[in-house]
């Protein structure tokens, strides 16, 4: 009953009746406003196509990696197993492997079936860039996450005030301070600031929980690289 004499109010004024639908306000919000609303709904999209990207990539190598370290620690052939895997190593671990396995090659080449001197030194430096190249991959663009989840809240508020800013310059214009008036263009500045809270938290969120899940695996490729280290470490103390 209320809704309906607003309405009819409304027309027999021969004004229009407010849209706070979220599309409604962001066609009635100012310019700045909208642009605004746009940086931030762009800003979300890209950070969960970031956040589905990194969860996917993140399962994927770690499966990959089960199914390597269970072949690596069968007692099999490391030989047998680089064969098989250096023409398409194509997760970290694998990689890793390979790398490591190329430089021990290489070194016993050079030196006719004997290792050469400081090879051990440059195995492990190898497996240390290789480390730090797949990760640096990993990592990539997960920055974005934690720029859109500090800035997104003051992008927002800037909104805000903005649209604030601009609702008190129409009490000014149209001396009416009614709440008619102002509701309009308060809901529009504030759904800014809305639009930059549901933009920041997944992000915060998310970079939050890639980040330790991208911390175990680097901790999970510097144990392997240890481990893989101390088996050649011991094959060269043999030879």
């Amino acid at each position: 009953m209320d809704e309906t004499s607003n309405v009819v109010e409304a027309i027999d004024l021969g004004t229009t009746v407010p849209d706070f639908s979220l599309f409604g306000m962001f066609i009635q919000a100012d310019f700045i406003v909208q642009s605004v609303m746009i940086i931030l709904l762009a800003s979300s999209v890209w950070c969960w196509a970031i956040i589905y990207d990194k969860i996917k990539r993140l399962r994927t190598v770690s499966e990959r990696a089960d199914q390597f370290e269970s072949e690596f620690w069968s007692g099999n052939s490391l030989e047998e197993l680089y064969e098989r895997t250096r023409h398409d190593p194509d997760h970290p671990l694998a990689l890793l492997f390979v790398s490591a396995m190329r430089e021990w090659q290489r070194s016993s080449t050079s030196s006719n079936g004997k290792i050469a001197m400081g090879a051990q030194e440059r195995i492990y430096r190898v497996m240390h860039v290789t480390v730090s190249r797949e990760m640096e991959r990993l990592e990539h663009y997960l920055s974005v996450l934690a720029t859109v989840g500090s800035t997104a809240p003051f992008v927002g508020l800037f909104g805000t005030v903005w649209g604030i800013m601009n609702s008190f310059q129409s009490i000014a214009s149209s001396n009416n301070s009614s709440l008619a008036v102002v509701a309009p263009g308060i809901a529009e500045a504030l759904s800014a600031t809305a639009m930059g809270l549901v933009a920041a938290i997944p992000a915060v969120v998310a970079y939050n929980i890639i980040s330790n899940d991208l911390g175990r695996y680097a901790n999970r490729l510097e144990s392997f690289a240890e481990e893989f280290g101390t088996i050649l470490s011991r094959q060269m103390d043999e030879e």
